[in-house]
């Protein structure tokens, strides 16, 4: 099948970018991994992807779709790290730790919250006491909530600025 032949072409690639570099003949480190990203203008590399904060206020649906137009997605945050990060973001952008559209939204069915970038969910931050959905009405995700910095779902016709991820685009050819 496709699917099994790319994984196992995926595993065979990310066996030899980690070859062991003795100084022995022959056993050249091979590199076939970016150790690093780099980002278009304007934007921000952080771990691997390139972020950038968007001003404009939008509801969560309008800065997913002007993320598109920039080749993103509202941005997914995988780890503490990003979610540090992209705070830090924020605040240099602002000189304050304002709330943001990130990407996860529970739109499609409540309770089950998914990336607009189609990564899975495996970090979450969200505030004491989140996602409540309060009145039925809350599917989409702004970070920087409360004192605490934390998440937050709320109504997605909330007029917020937002960060997006863009897209990893293969490195251009030398």
């Amino acid at each position: 099948s496709e699917i099994l032949t790319l994984e196992n072409l995926l595993c065979v690639l990310r066996w030899l970018s980690k070859a062991p570099d003795d100084g022995s003949p022959g056993d050249e480190k091979v590199h076939l991994f970016r150790r690093s990203v780099e980002c278009p203008t304007d934007w921000t590399a952080i771990n691997d992807r390139c972020f950038r904060y968007v001003a404009d206020i939008k509801t969560w649906a309008a800065a997913e779709k002007h993320c598109l137009t920039l080749e993103a997605n509202l941005a997914s945050v995988h780890s503490q790290e990003d979610n540090d990060q992209l705070q830090t973001l924020i605040f240099t952008a602002t000189r304050k730790s304002k709330e943001a559209w990130i990407g996860g939204s529970d739109g499609q069915e409540t309770n089950i919250w998914l990336w607009s970038d189609g990564s899975p969910m495996t970090y979450t931050n969200w505030c004491p006491g989140q996602p409540n959905n309060a009145l039925t009405l809350q599917h989409c995700i702004q970070m920087n909530y409360s004192k605490k910095k934390c998440w937050d779902d709320v109504k997605c016709s909330t007029l917020l600025p937002s960060i997006c991820v863009r897209k990893n685009l293969p490195p251009a050819e030398a």
